[in-house]
């Protein structure tokens, strides 16, 4: 039964984050400044790709968001397969925040740097429904 509540609390954790980042924009680091919290608007989708069609991003969000939400719907009536429903669950939280951003906003809200990170890492800008998304699909494809 946890699946069902774990997509609307990571839209609702993630939406009240993505608003009171909105409201201050101020940065603050944390742990040496290994962490980072800023205000980033991303008009694309990962990693910025697609900010120059917008709209076609958002498109491409609300497609996938609808296939997904459709699986996970369709798993209801399956017994067992919690793995896979707790990782559709993340996948939907995620994928539902961000897709309301692109929706209402035209960008989505990023708005944590881990500025220590090897590699590329250290320049990307994520948001809690990244990585309910990251980690939702990686335990569905597991499951």
């Amino acid at each position: 039964m946890l699946h069902l509540f774990i997509a609307p609390i990571i839209a609702v954790l993630d939406h009240s984050i993505k608003k009171s980042r909105e409201e201050n924009d101020t940065a603050y680091e944390y742990l040496d400044g290994k962490i980072r919290i800023i205000t980033y608007h991303n008009r694309g989708a990962f990693l910025g790709r697609g900010s120059k069609n917008p709209f076609l991003v958002t498109v491409l969000s609300v497609a996938l968001t609808l296939v997904m939400g459709l699986v996970f719907v369709l798993t209801f009536t399956m017994t067992g397969l919690k793995t896979l429903k707790f990782g559709l669950g993340l996948l939907l939280g995620g994928a539902f925040s961000n897709t309301y951003d692109r929706i209402k906003k035209g960008y989505v809200t990023d708005y944590l740097i881990f500025s220590k990170a090897p590699g590329f890492i250290k320049n990307i800008v994520f948001n809690i429904s990244d990585f309910a998304i990251i980690t939702g699909a990686l335990i569905s494809a597991l499951s």
